[in-house]
């Protein structure tokens, strides 16, 4: 049996090394995300007004379907601001502490 005919295709899984190769695809600074210009306009004039300041970025919600970008740009915003960002789902949500 060849490696392909044993290989599960249907594994949806990340092994350690796609995890690794899928995290250098995605954009990292708001000059690598494509689209979106206005959106991207308005959050260069909130963050450096904030980075300024010395405060933290005001809240930002960003709405939308699954799969259109919304984790991607909140991961490049924290990653500009020099802050970590804590992902979550909301129906992964059951508690007031699963926020904490």
């Amino acid at each position: 049996m060849s490696n392909i005919a044993a290989a599960n295709i249907r594994n949806e899984e990340l092994s350690p090394e796609e995890s690794k190769f899928e995290a250098t695809l995605r954009p990292t600074q708001l000059s690598e995300y494509i689209g979106q210009k206005k959106i991207k306009d308005n959050l260069r004039v909130f963050m450096k007004a904030a980075l300024k300041r010395r405060e933290a970025l005001d809240h930002i919600l960003l709405t939308g379907p699954p799969g259109v970008g919304k984790t991607t740009l909140s991961n490049i915003v924290a990653n500009e601001m020099g802050a970590a960002l804590k992902s979550t789902a909301g129906p992964i949500i059951e508690k007031a502490g699963d926020l904490a």
